[in-house]
């Protein structure tokens, strides 16, 4: 496994976060060297700015928290953040519309995300696994897949439930090697991260990054 900190993107999405708060999760990525800090369109600009000259990147939500947005919203949120220095997009799918067996339209809406983003940012796709069956799981993860989006997500963390294991083994066993998962929600400590990695997830997005390090690092020195 390699070092935690490059599995992690650290994540401040609240309704209530406040400049203070993306300024100390700027602070903390830089400090600890996350893959990338998560955070809403309104804040991919300053997240930039203050992540200027380091490696660490910004991933900006779409559609967030119910997917329920039109393509077009989508689409211009995925256009505008990337102006505005967003390198990765974490989108949500349309759920009702999975749900209803629409998957032409949940294809078309993965697929326009991902044609504007294409050579500019990753697309991550939020599948929000609490609400879907297995069924509807593996069924859109093959739409993500086939959209040639780079990752597909558990959950956004605002809905019933976050990741669990299984949930990321059956996403990975349906993507294959082409297509990375990333585990989000309820994710606080490294046993959890741990847990997630091992049932194939490339990226965990937590708030509690910094606790998840620190206790990869007290794991480390005790061994």
């Amino acid at each position: 496994m390699k070092s935690i900190e490059k599995y992690l993107d650290h994540t401040a999405l609240k309704a209530d976060t406040r400049l203070g708060d993306i300024e100390k999760l700027v602070k903390e990525a830089i400090e600890y060297n996350f893959y990338a800090v998560c955070v809403n369109g309104a804040y991919v600009e300053k997240a930039k700015e203050l992540l200027k000259d380091t490696e660490v990147k910004v991933a900006a939500v779409v559609g967030f928290p119910l997917g329920a947005s039109t393509t077009e919203t989508k689409v211009f949120e995925t256009e505008n953040a990337i102006m505005k220095g967003a390198e990765e997009i974490d989108m949500v799918i349309n759920i009702s519309a999975l749900k209803d067996g629409f998957h032409n339209y949940v294809f078309n809406d993965i697929k326009a995300v991902v044609d504007i983003a294409k050579g500019k940012a990753a697309v991550k796709v939020i599948i929000e696994t609490a609400l879907l069956s297995d069924d509807e799981k593996i069924k859109v993860c093959e739409l993500a897949k086939e959209a040639k989006a780079d990752f597909v997500k558990t959950s956004t963390g605002f809905s019933t439930a976050g990741a669990t294991k299984e949930d990321v083994a059956l996403m990975k066993k349906t993507v294959g090697p082409d297509v990375e998962v990333k585990a989000s929600g309820g994710i606080r400590d490294f046993a959890k991260a741990k847990e997630m990695i091992a049932a194939g997830a490339t990226r965990i997005g937590a708030s509690a990054s910094v606790d998840i390090v620190e206790e990869f690092e007290k794991e480390q020195k005790s061994k």
